[in-house]
C-alpha cells in the first residue's frame, strides 16, 4: 500500500464558474483540493457566473485567457500549499461541454516552446484567434441549427447520425456561426478545441485530441463510426476535419506532461496526460451509479440515468439551474441561504397550487425564456410572496427534470436512488424537495467535486491501463464512505398515496403549461 499512497493522480475541472483540482493517491483517498473562482479572483475579466452575457441576451461567452490565467493561479496556490508535483503519475480533467477555443496560426509552436520562467498567461496572449469563447449557455445559432438539420435530411436524421437534433449550444453550430459572421478570425484559426481538449493541450504542450465522449456533443461526430460525419462537416465549414483533428477514445494516454510543467512546477518527466473529457461524463465517472439510479448535478442542472452499457448514457441538460437559484435567493431572501432554506421548510409540498417557470436565459429543455408565475387558480400573476417564490422555483426545477426524463422512458423503480452533486448537494432543504419530487431517497457523495474526482479516477485508470482493479477499488469506496444517505421522501405530513397523487397533479399542471410556453419542445 505504501507505493500506492506515494503515487498521486490529478483531476482538473474547467467549469463555468471556477477551475478546480483534486488529487488522489493510489488507494483513491483524496489528499488535496483547490480552486480558483473566476468572478472574485479574476475580476479584471468582468464575468458574472464565469460568463459574459451579450447585448442580444442570446450570445454567451467566456474569455479564453481567463481560463489560462486561472490555471497559472491554481498551480501557484498548489505550490504555496507545498503540493509535491513530483509524485504525480498521471493527470486528466474535464471542461464545460460544448464550449470551443480557437487557436491562432502559430500557436502550436508557442505551446511547444514555453519558457518556464514566465506564466502561461504572459506567453499565450497572442495565441487565440477568438478571445471570447462561445460556451454552453449560448443560444445565438438558431439559423445554423436549421441549416445543419436541412443538410442532414431533417432533425431525426441528424439525431440518428450524431445522437442529437441540432442545438444552439452544440459546437458545430457555433463554428458555422463564427465562419459566417467573423470570417477573418476563422481564417486565422489553425486548430479548434473543445474546452476539455484546450485544457489538455496546455498540459501536453501541443494540440490534444478531442475524445469521443465530449465530441458527441458537437453535432459533428458520427456516434456509430466514432469519426467526424462528412455530411455534418461539409454543412459546417470547408476542411473542418483538419481544424478538429481525429477524435480518440476517452481512455487514451496523449503523452507525457510538457517540459514546461516539469521545470516550472516540478512534475516528473514520466507523468502522463490522459485525454480530458466533458464535465458530465467526468462527473458520471465520479458518482459511481448503479442500475436504476439517477444523478442530478446542480450546476449546470444535469440529469443522468444509469444504464448497463459502458459506452452510452442518457443525459438531460438544463441551463437555468444554480445561477437562477442564486438570483432568486438574492431577490427574495437578501442573499441568505439560511433564509432560503427556511422558506422551503415553511411551505408545503405542492406550494398550495402555486407554480412557476424561471428561465432567465433561453432554456434547453424546453426551449423557452422568461419568468411566469401561476396561482392555485391557474391564473398568471406578476408576483408572489418571497416564500412561495422560493418553493415555486425549486419545486418547478425538479418537476421539470422528472417530467422530461419520464418522456424519454425513465421510470422510478423499487430501489431507485437519486445521487446529488454540485453546490446544492450540501443544502438539505433543496434535497428534500428533490427527494419528494422523485419519490426516492437522495444520496450525496462525500465530495461535491465529483467532476474532479471522476477525472482523477480516469487519470489513475489511464496510467495503470487495468480496468478491473480500478472498478473494485471504486466499488469499495462506494460501499464504505463515498455515498451517504442524507434525505428520504417526506411522508411525515402526507400519506404515501395522497403524496403521489399530489405530485402527479402538479406534474400534469406543469407539463400542460410547458406545452403552452414551448409547443415545439423536443426533449
Amino acid at each position: 500500500m505504501a507505493a500506492a499512497q506515494d503515487s498521486l493522480y490529478l483531476g482538473f475541472d474547467f467549469s463555468t464558474q471556477q477551475l478546480k483540482v483534486v488529487a488522489i493517491d493510489g488507494d483513491l483517498n483524496v489528499v488535496h483540493q483547490n480552486h480558483v473562482l473566476f468572478d472574485s479572483e479574476l475580476p479584471e475579466f468582468r464575468t458574472q457566473g464565469g460568463v459574459q452575457l451579450h447585448a442580444d441576451r442570446l450570445t454567451v461567452t467566456s474569455p479564453v485567457l481567463m481560463w489560462v490565467k486561472a490555471l497559472d493561479l491554481l498551480l501557484d496556490k498548489m505550490r504555496r500549499a507545498e503540493f509535491d508535483f513530483s509524485r504525480v503519475r498521471a493527470l486528466s480533467g474535464s471542461g464545460q461541454q460544448h464550449g470551443s477555443v480557437y487557436w491562432r496560426r502559430g500557436a502550436s509552436e508557442t505551446l511547444n516552446q514555453l519558457d518556464p520562467d514566465q506564466s502561461l498567461y504572459q506567453q499565450l496572449q497572442g495565441s487565440f484567434s477568438v478571445l471570447d469563447s462561445p460556451v454552453w449557455m449560448d443560444s445565438s445559432s438558431s439559423q445554423q441549427c436549421q441549416d445543419l438539420q436541412a443538410a442532414a435530411g431533417g432533425a431525426l436524421r441528424l439525431a440518428e447520425i450524431t445522437g442529437s437534433r441540432a442545438y444552439e449550444r452544440f459546437t458545430g453550430n457555433q463554428i458555422a456561426k463564427l465562419r459566417q459572421n467573423r470570417l477573418e478570425e476563422f481564417q486565422d484559426t489553425e486548430r479548434i478545441s473543445l474546452v476539455s481538449s484546450f485544457a489538455a493541450s496546455l498540459f501536453l504542450g501541443g494540440y490534444a485530441a478531442i475524445d469521443y465522449s465530449d465530441g458527441s456533443g458537437m453535432n459533428l461526430l458520427d456516434i456509430r463510426s466514432r469519426t467526424w460525419s462528412e455530411i455534418c462537416l461539409e454543412a459546417t465549414a470547408p476542411h473542418l476535419d483538419r481544424l478538429l483533428g481525429a477524435p480518440l477514445p476517452p481512455t487514451s494516454v496523449l503523452g507525457p506532461v510538457s517540459s514546461y510543467f516539469v521545470r516550472r512546477c516540478g512534475f516528473s518527466e514520466s507523468c502522463r496526460v490522459v485525454a480530458f473529457t466533458g464535465d458530465n461524463p467526468a462527473s458520471l465517472a465520479g458518482m459511481r451509479l448503479q442500475q436504476g439510479d439517477i444523478a442530478v448535478s446542480s450546476h449546470p442542472h444535469t440529469l443522468f440515468k444509469s444504464v448497463l452499457k459502458l459506452l452510452t448514457c442518457f443525459i438531460l441538460s438544463f441551463k437555468n439551474g444554480s445561477l437562477t437559484r442564486e438570483r432568486v435567493r438574492n431577490e427574495c431572501t437578501g442573499g441568505s441561504w439560511e433564509v432560503f432554506s427556511a422558506a422551503l421548510r415553511e411551505t408545503p409540498l405542492g406550494n398550495n397550487g402555486n407554480i412557476g417557470f424561471y428561465f432567465d436565459t433561453m432554456e434547453i429543455t424546453p426551449p423557452a425564456v422568461g419568468v411566469h408565475r401561476f396561482d392555485s387558480d391557474d391564473t398568471e400573476v406578476s408576483s408572489v410572496s418571497p416564500q412561495v417564490e422560493v418553493r415555486a422555483l425549486v419545486e418547478g426545477q425538479f418537476l421539470s427534470r422528472r417530467l422530461h426524463a419520464e418522456r424519454l422512458g425513465y421510470s422510478i423503480i423499487p430501489g431507485t436512488r437519486v445521487l446529488a452533486t454540485g453546490g446544492a448537494s450540501s443544502n438539505k432543504e433543496i434535497l428534500q424537495v428533490l427527494s419528494d419530487v422523485f419519490n426516492a431517497p437522495v444520496y450525496t457523495i462525500d465530495l461535491s467535486n465529483s467532476t474532479c474526482l471522476g477525472s482523477a479516477y480516469r487519470a489513475l485508470h489511464g496510467n495503470t491501463l487495468t480496468v478491473l482493479p480500478l472498478i473494485l477499488l471504486i466499488l469499495q469506496q462506494y460501499c464504505s464512505s463515498a455515498s451517504v444517505l442524507i434525505i428520504s421522501p417526506d411522508y411525515c405530513d402526507l400519506k404515501k398515496g395522497k403524496k403521489e397523487n399530489l405530485v402527479k397533479e402538479v406534474k400534469e399542471k406543469r407539463w400542460n403549461k410547458e406545452k403552452k410556453r414551448a409547443p415545439e419542445a423536443d426533449p
